[in-house]
């Protein structure tokens, strides 16, 4: 079976069965298993696959961050982060816009989950924007734009996953030698390398809330900025900001490992809620358990059988045959970096973030690997571009969240949120750009 052929299968399967309305990980077990089929393969080489992938170390990463984040909230931690951000924003153009990012900034660090991050901040976040005049669709659409910061502020899930990806895909391009050293790729080298680019995506939002808000003459927060009370609010939440610091640091110290660290979260968050805030009471903690649960298991079925879809592309050379079409298209790597960027935003629309890592980084890291892109740079841009898809219709999961949240339409917060998937986009590109900013912190710790 020559891979044109398997191509077609593949993908016109995968297609027809989303386009029908069927779950992403019944189109992808579908595609994979008529795949098997037309390749003369018993399809419970799938199972095996994918047994074998969610059985791994790394994984146990994320149902711990899941349940983390979820005892996050339920304990006050969250809104003692989302107060923080309030008082330090005062009362400039912008502030309680401002204090949304920042407040998104702070739990992404922890929860590594764009869903999670724009509900969690959006239920405090929202009314106190409407009530300053921001508007119902504004709100949600900077909330839900500034929530898709979850997944590259580290700790990051969708990092993990590319993470296991990329070494999962490296051994059939060992013959690209002179790149032997990006056979491994460490995700806590991802993590590290996620830190300055989540900035710079953070504050081109900053900077697009603050013009908004100054051309639409938005008032400013009568409250004005006290010292005093930023280290009040700072002093009080003394137990949320050194959640942060206790996973990161732990990481980039090497004390434990990603994996280690989301263990090591869960135990802290349940101090802090029970021991220190007490707010966590027993019937919010079974909702965490119940809500993780269901979220763990959506996310494994997806990476069961996104990973058999990836397999079967590179066993049968398929990213080998697209490496050669766009290197005959053009070898000027920014040209095929806009292309790849422009890549990501269109299946981001379509597809959740996780299955498109799964199956479009055994496409698309062979081609960086030809042009001398380290992985980890790929894997970061990857990340980010995916990472606008939860703002961008007609999948745009924080859209719906923050929808809900503020009550007003879909189609009105996806209006609002463009100017800001612009400005993100443009960002992207000058990450993927300059990769320095992507490299340089990882070259300091490693």
């Amino acid at each position: 079976m020559i891979p044109l052929s398997i191509t077609f299968v593949l993908f016109a399967t995968f297609f027809l069965l989303l386009l029908i309305g069927s779950p992403i990980a019944v189109a992808l077990g579908g595609a994979s298993v008529l795949s098997y089929l037309q390749l003369d393969q018993n399809p419970i080489k799938l199972v095996q696959l994918g047994f074998n992938a969610i059985g791994s170390f790394p994984l146990m990463a994320i149902p711990a961050f899941i349940f983390a984040g979820a005892i996050m909230e339920a304990a006050g931690i969250s809104k003692r982060l989302v107060h923080i951000a309030e008082t330090l924003s005062g009362s400039f153009t912008g502030g309680i816009g401002a204090s949304t990012v920042v407040a998104c900034i702070f739990f992404g660090a922890i929860s590594g989950s764009g869903p999670a991050t724009t509900a969690a901040v959006g239920m405090l976040m929202i009314p106190a924007m409407i009530k300053h005049n921001y508007g119902k669709d504004y709100s949600a659409a900077l909330t839900a734009a500034s929530g898709g910061l979850g997944i590259i502020i580290p700790p990051s899930i969708p990092m993990v996953i590319f993470g296991i990806s990329a070494m999962g895909i490296a051994a059939p391009f060992e013959a690209i030698a002179e790149f032997g050293q990006f056979q491994s790729i460490s995700i806590s080298k991802m993590f590290v390398a996620g830190v300055i680019p989540g900035l710079i995506m953070s504050i081109s939002i900053l900077i697009y809330n603050y013009f908004y808000c100054k051309r639409v003459k938005i008032e400013r927060s009568n409250h004005a900025w006290s010292l005093k009370e930023s280290v009040q609010a700072c002093k009080d939440g003394i137990w949320s900001l050194s959640a942060p610091v206790v996973i990161l640091g732990g990481i980039y110290t090497g004390l434990f490992t990603p994996t280690e660290s989301a263990i090591v979260t869960i135990f802290y968050v349940l101090f802090v809620g029970v021991f220190i805030h007490k707010e966590l009471t027993w019937k919010e903690f079974t909702k965490c358990i119940d809500s993780t649960a269901w979220l763990s298991g959506r996310i494994m079925l997806i990476l069961l059988t996104a990973t058999a879809f990836g397999r079967l592309l590179v066993e049968n050379q398929i990213p080998v045959v697209i490496v050669d079409a766009l290197t005959a298209l053009t070898t000027n790597p920014y040209i095929i970096w806009l292309l790849i960027i422009g890549i990501l935003l269109f299946v981001g629309m379509f597809m959740e973030t996780l299955a498109a890592i799964m199956i479009l980084t055994p496409v698309l890291l062979p081609v960086t690997y030809t042009l001398g892109i380290d992985p980890v740079h790929f894997g970061v841009v990857m990340i980010c571009a995916l990472s606008i898809g939860f703002s961008t219709p007609p999948l745009g999961e924080n859209l719906f969240v923050a929808s809900a949240i503020a009550e007003t339409p879909f189609e009105k917060i996806t209006a609002k949120v463009t100017p800001i998937v612009f400005i993100a986009v443009l960002a992207v590109i000058i990450i993927a750009f300059v990769p320095q900013i992507s490299l340089w912190l990882p070259s300091l710790f490693y």
